[in-house]
């Protein structure tokens, strides 16, 4: 009887561990994406200072910026991921987060744009940390779960690029220089707060070796030929990915058709985060418990080609601002798309399937605006007779409604075989290697059995 009232207070206090190290997870992503949403409307500004308030040289170094930050995304993404294979998630995540928060400081103190050009350099490889973050939700999280906790992923993002641009404006109404200064107080406090508290994800013996080959971005997507859904799932994610960039002419796009101003622009971006944030936390999980994660993929891919489709067709405002919750149930999606790939790799491979998605949609982000951004100006160039600035928008909708469509051929997961009720039910999570073992490990063994 004691021995089974120690193995119940011992399951609780491994829950609650194990809960304290996914919050930590998602308090580390919304905390990046909101440092980063801080800067959106300030380095603008700051280069703009710079280069002497001229607008054209202005122009240039922020697509040089946009398009190095992208690329130390497609290098390092695979890189640290394979790094927390071999090491550890917590190392990787917790180093990243230092660096970040360091660099904000560069940043805030840059004396000329090449200090600051140096310092978006190294923005781009700590925030690669990301798919670390995923990872490790992988790692703690069993897989008929992986769908929700991907979906508070996405919550997270949707807070963090709600809030960030909006509170970055009104540090940067200050001075420009303040938002980096903040963005680098949270890094750091996120990171004291992970080295104080936060275990490690990933068992040693279920770590990888490392391995050149599979730590570049190209070895890395090797990963994704390994097994035929495996690449069918990442063709369906690189075609989502880049209709996700169609958010490059977001702004322009209103202003030439509607007429916005700041105001309005910033609203609109707003109520984007918050529709996404809400949607993946609340409408995420009982969608794949209910329909399961083959259909949870396709009936959001659905609704974001038809929520694009609406954009694009939208005579005013209020028109656009409805087409903004339809578009956003397309974020249930993605963490089941995230879920079911998660399932065709080892538990040693999570790290670099994350950095090799990472790693595939830097490079929508290198492909992506430059295309939306050119299918725009040609439309809407006086030059030719076909006049349809919703052009971009009926793009994304053929990329996600072609995604949706393969997305119909992918097999759905086997259901988990029930629990045995002879031991009390395991909790909702993987055990983080740092916690200790004992009465719970039958139970243990039991859901690595599962």
């Amino acid at each position: 009887m004691i021995a089974a009232d120690t193995a119940a207070s011992t399951v609780v206090d491994l829950m609650k561990n194990r809960q304290a190290a996914v919050i930590f997870i998602l308090v580390t992503v919304t905390l990046d994406v909101l440092a980063m949403g801080l800067i959106i409307p300030v380095l603008p500004k700051l280069i703009l200072d710079f280069l002497g308030g001229k607008m054209t040289d202005a122009a240039n170094w922020n697509g040089w910026f946009a398009l190095v930050f992208a690329l130390m995304q497609f290098v390092f993404s695979p890189l640290l991921g394979v790094l927390s294979d071999r090491f550890g998630r917590r190392p990787v995540v917790l180093l990243s987060n230092l660096g970040l928060g360091l660099d904000y400081v560069v940043m805030a103190l840059a004396p000329t744009i090449g200090w600051l050009f140096l310092g978006r350099i190294i923005s781009g490889i700590t925030t690669s940390s990301i798919p670390t973050a995923m990872a490790y939700i992988a790692d703690v999280t069993p897989k008929e779960k992986r769908a929700s906790a991907f979906g508070m992923i996405g919550m997270a993002f949707g807070v963090g690029f709600a809030f960030g641009p909006a509170i970055g404006g009104l540090l940067g109404s200050v001075t420009p220089r303040l938002a980096f200064w903040v963005s680098a107080g949270l890094s750091l406090t996120n990171w004291l707060y992970g080295y104080l508290f936060v275990p490690e994800s990933l068992a040693t013996e279920r770590r990888k070796n490392f391995s050149l080959s599979r730590a570049n971005p190209v070895g890395s997507l090797v990963l994704l030929r390994s097994h035929p859904e495996l690449w069918r799932l990442a063709v369906i994610q690189f075609l989502a990915y880049t209709a996700h960039n169609v958010f490059s002419v977001w702004v322009l796009y209103a202003i030439y058709r509607y007429a916005w101003g700041e105001r309005t622009t910033g609203l609109s971006l707003m109520v984007v985060g918050i529709c996404t944030g809400a949607i993946s936390a609340l409408l995420t999980g009982p969608m794949v418990k209910r329909f399961g994660e083959k259909v949870t993929l396709y009936i959001g891919q659905f609704f974001g080609a038809a929520g694009m489709f609406v954009a694009g067709i939208a005579r005013n405002s209020v028109e656009f601002f409805a087409s903004i919750p339809i578009i956003s149930l397309w974020n249930i999606s993605m963490p089941a798309a995230q879920s079911m790939m998660t399932h065709r790799v080892s538990e040693r491979e999570q790290g670099e399937l994350q950095g090799a998605l990472q790693s595939m949609r830097s490079i929508t982000f290198i492909i992506g605006p430059i295309m939306f951004l050119r299918v725009f100006s040609w439309f809407i160039d006086p030059k030719n007779s076909q006049h349809l600035p919703g052009a971009p928008y009926f793009l994304a909708a053929a990329l996600l409604f072609a995604a949706m469509l393969m997305s119909t051929r992918i097999k759905q997961d086997a259901p988990a075989a029930p629990r045995p009720t002879s031991i009390p039910p395991p909790p909702d999570v993987v055990a983080p290697e740092s916690i200790p073992s004992g009465p719970i490990a039958p139970i243990l063994d039991q859901e690595e059995k599962i």
